[in-house]
C-alpha cells in the first residue's frame, strides 16, 4: 500500500526530529487529519501548519482560518494570505517574521530574515527549524 502524503510528512518529520515535543506533533496530526483533503491544501500550506503547530497561540489561529477557508469552500489560501500579512503588520517582534514566514512558504518561496535582523532567540530557533521542516516537506 503506498502511504498517502500526510503520514510520509509526518514519518520524515519525526525521523528528522523535528517535532519540539508531542503536543508539537498532535495539532500537527490533527490539522493534516482535518484539512489535507481540502482544495486548498499544499506543501507551502503544510509547511504553515507545521510552523503554527508549534504552540497552542498560533495553532488557535490557523484552526480558525482553515475552518473558515472549508466553511467558505474556499479552493485557495489566498484569504489566509491576506490575514497573515495584517497579522505580520500587528506585531512588532519575532512574531512578524512567523507570519512572514508564512506568507513566504503559501507563496511557494524560502523565508530568510533580513540582513542583520535582531529577533528574539525563541522565535530565530522557531524560523530555523520551520526552514529544516520546509526542506523536509519539500522533499516528500
Amino acid at each position: 500500500m503506498i502511504m498517502e502524503f500526510k503520514e510520509q510528512c509526518i514519518q520524515a518529520l519525526e525521523e528528522k526530529k523535528l517535532f519540539e515535543e508531542s503536543g508539537h506533533k498532535t495539532r500537527f496530526k490533527e490539522l493534516m487529519d482535518c484539512y489535507s483533503d481540502y482544495p486548498f491544501f499544499s506543501r507551502g500550506l503544510c509547511k504553515c501548519m507545521y510552523l503554527s503547530a508549534w504552540d497552542e497561540e498560533h495553532f488557535a489561529i490557523m484552526l480558525g482560518i482553515l475552518t473558515e477557508l472549508a466553511l467558505g469552500r474556499e479552493k485557495n489560501t489566498e484569504e489566509m494570505r491576506r490575514q497573515g500579512e495584517e497579522l505580520a503588520m500587528e506585531h512588532m517582534d519575532g512574531n512578524s517574521y512567523i507570519y512572514q514566514m508564512s506568507n513566504a512558504f503559501l507563496d511557494g518561496k524560502k523565508f530568510e530574515l533580513p540582513q542583520g535582523t535582531q529577533i528574539e532567540p525563541e522565535f530565530a530557533y522557531i524560523i530555523q527549524k520551520a526552514q529544516e521542516a520546509a526542506e523536509v516537506i519539500e522533499n516528500i
